[in-house]
């Protein structure tokens, strides 16, 4: 008679950053539980439940470990022990290199992952909201620094300035998914920091 094996353990760490690819892969709602039990190692749908509540709690969960590994490159932006100008050159080719690796879903998950939703799932595209006006605070206050210090004239018309690095930063995901080389992105991050030396 065959041996049964054992039941494969569960690996809650394993399961929300599998969860984490998917979401950033297929975005929220076109990603099923099914789905999600299946790269869990075809957990039951009690088991997921029992772990995670909802689709939606796996969700929140989801992009806080992708803040805390991926995400983490936008930190760049409020790194004080660097210029601004470094600061925001940093973030976005460190940007850029991460959502054109291969090793995972290309571009960002906070900005591709909730581009379209039903009406009735708004509220996941306002907690992606909530992160980039994060990140959106991160860049704001990096240039405001750069005028109160004089590394810009105070004549610096600074939204101008800030929604040209954050138009160039979220357009980075979509450039990624069109398959755009990191080397051809880095070159246009080279040619965009032009715009802050003519300033």
């Amino acid at each position: 008679m065959p041996r049964t094996g054992r039941p494969r353990e569960f690996n809650r760490d394993e399961a929300v950053t599998a969860a984490m690819n998917l979401f950033w892969e297929h975005g929220f709602e076109s990603t099923s539980i099914s789905q999600l039990r299946a790269v869990m190692g075809n957990i039951s749908a009690a088991s997921f439940y029992a772990a995670f509540d909802s689709k939606e709690a796996l969700f929140r969960e989801a992009v806080e470990r992708y803040k805390s590994t991926f995400g983490q490159v936008t930190d760049r932006f409020r790194d004080t022990s660097l210029t601004s100008k470094a600061a925001i050159e940093q973030g976005l080719r460190q940007s850029a290199r991460i959502q054109t690796e291969n090793s995972h879903p290309l571009g960002c998950l906070l900005v591709l992952s909730a581009v379209n939703c039903s009406p009735e799932q708004q509220h996941i595209q306002e907690i992606l909201a909530k992160e980039r006006e994060r990140v959106h605070g991160w860049l704001e206050n990096c240039i405001e620094r750069a005028v109160a210090n004089g590394e810009l004239p105070a004549s610096t018309d600074i939204p101008m300035l800030l929604t040209l690095f954050e138009t160039f930063l979220r357009g980075i995901s979509i450039q990624a998914r069109d398959h755009v080389p990191y080397e051809t992105i880095d070159a246009a991050i080279t040619q965009l920091m032009t715009v802050w030396d003519a300033i």
